[in-house]
């Protein structure tokens, strides 16, 4: 078995004393994960950075076994973040979100395309934007995508402020009536995601997606919490400046 893509790395671990096993996702064979040789080594470690794209060639002799990858570094993308503290934080956090919301061997391709996109746009200004654009896809891809567009009592397209934390679709204001305490604020920048959002109300809408992806993640948050990555994230596009 064997094939051969370009993929953007989520994570890698030491396997013994050289050897390490890394996660990668990719556009056509999506999250897989594999065994590289010499990948702890200090000729090939530097290169094996999470948010890196590369070369990746993955054999086996059995489908379903862990497989060897030889890598090919494409394109680093931590070390050009470095002086760029939230924006390292957003690569961490995507990273992250990957290797917990998808399963292994699924494609996502879109999904793929999108972070691709995000992760070579991340210190431009403006990205913490396309970050939210990105969690709103990532809940769509994980079957908890959220219903904006009307409100679900009352079918209308105006005055929507809330969202039900139990279905993810709108609510508006008449719509909400004496429940609107048990609702989720809804940012009116969400709908058409404007770019002129101050951080308060980005860290509203991150807390709203925070939601549906601990509730389509970790249906006990106690015992699986979503990464320490993402809330590092927000806290940090949080902060006025």
């Amino acid at each position: 078995m064997q094939w051969r893509a370009e993929g953007v790395l989520l994570s890698m671990r030491g396997h013994g004393e050289s050897t390490a096993i890394i996660d990668l996702l990719t556009e056509e064979h999506g999250r897989f994960a594999g065994v590289v040789r010499g990948g702890a080594s200090r000729r090939v470690a530097p290169f094996l950075q999470p948010g890196a794209q590369l070369d990746a060639t993955w054999k086996a002799r059995l489908d379903d076994h862990l497989g060897r990858f030889t890598v090919e570094p494409l394109r680093p993308r931590a070390a050009a973040l470095l002086a760029d503290r939230r924006a390292l934080a957003g690569l961490a956090a995507v990273c992250a979100l990957c290797s917990r919301a998808l399963p292994e061997r699924e494609p996502h391709p879109a999904l793929y395309r999108a972070t691709v996109a995000l992760l070579d746009a991340l210190g431009v200004e403006g990205w913490p934007l396309l970050y939210l654009r990105w969690e709103l896809r990532l809940l769509e891809e994980i079957g908890f995508g959220l219903d904006l567009a009307r409100c679900a009592v009352t079918g209308g397209t105006t005055d929507l402020a809330y969202v039900s934390p139990r279905t993810g679709r709108a609510v508006s204001r008449v719509g909400a009536g004496d429940w609107a305490g048990r609702l989720l604020p809804l940012p009116a920048f969400l709908r058409d995601l404007s770019p002129a959002t101050t951080p308060a109300d980005l860290a509203q809408a991150l807390a709203l997606t925070g939601h549906f992806l601990n509730r389509g993640l970790c249906p006990d948050p106690a015992a699986r919490p979503l990464p320490e990555a993402r809330a590092r994230l927000v806290a940090l596009l949080s902060r006025p400046g």
